[in-house]
């Protein structure tokens, strides 16, 4: 299995670190956040990825050609010594993360499943397990846990098959078909780790022309991707995996910066 981390984002939370540093690069116990995950995905046997970059990309480009363990070679391929890393260029637009997923279809097309992981995630979330639990129709599988957020998305109880989306402070949702009860879901918050199927691109592109967005050149077309999921799920099946007990911390702000050190002390 192949994967992609998000690594595009403008880290505003994080200023002023990110006035000269993109996020992917916010050190963790002396290691930048892209190397936190990478080595991740590495330990759980994926050998090759793709990084998309937009803010201070050439600075991410640089620390990637830096890794010994790391090779941008996609004639030597990942291999036990080396995990092969390519660049999905994003410098010309922020893509979102819908687009950013459609525009790394080179790289990502044919492999059966890929691992999508935000660069700012860290958790303790067993990846060889992950993957285990993947239905073998679904177009998605998202990893979720039953933690405290205001953001989340609805599951059908019986099948985890997912419905919709749910905020608690502003009382806004969305649900895929109005026969369903939204108090009868369950609620579980995203991980921002999911698998999906290569068939997602087709189904991208029928998105893209439906919704009538705009194809930015070679650039790409900017979407979110939670908006294509719900799109989506009405016509194919997307699944919640819950990971019971799952450590988790976003460091997308500063005040995440010491817990994350303390789960990596912690962790290893």
């Amino acid at each position: 299995m192949k994967a992609m981390i998000f690594a595009a984002g403008l880290g505003t939370r994080l200023k002023p670190l990110t006035d000269t540093l993109p996020k992917a690069l916010v050190p963790v116990c002396g290691k930048p956040l892209i190397e936190h995950v990478a080595r991740k995905l590495r330990l759980a046997g994926i050998d090759e990825a793709v990084v998309n970059v937009h803010y201070f990309a050439d600075k991410i480009e640089k620390w990637i050609d830096e890794q010994p363990w790391i090779t941008t070679d996609t004639t030597e391929g990942g291999s036990k010594e080396k995990m092969q890393i390519s660049i999905s260029d994003e410098r010309a637009l922020l893509l979102e993360t819908g687009g950013a997923v459609l525009h790394a279809r080179k790289w990502l097309e044919g492999c059966d499943k890929f691992l999508i992981h935000n660069v700012d995630i860290l958790s303790d979330c067993d990846l060889h397990w992950f993957a285990s639990q993947v239905k073998e129709e679904a177009l998605a599988s998202l990893l979720v846990s039953n933690r405290k957020t205001t953001r989340f998305l609805l599951f059908a109880p019986e099948d985890m098959r997912l419905v919709g989306w749910m905020n608690t402070d502003t009382g806004d949702h969305h649900i895929i078909s109005p026969e369903i009860d939204p108090a009868e879901c369950r609620k579980l918050a995203f991980s921002g780790i999911h698998i999906l199927s290569d068939k997602v691109f087709d189904l991208m592109d029928e998105y893209v022309k439906e919704r009538g967005l705009t194809v930015d050149g070679t650039a790409g077309v900017r979407f979110p991707i939670m908006n294509f999921y719900m799109w989506a799920a009405a016509r194919c099946p997307i699944y919640g995996v819950e990971a019971k007990s799952l450590e988790f911390i976003d460091v997308g702000k500063l005040d995440a910066l010491k817990p994350a050190e303390e789960f990596i002390r912690r962790n290893g």
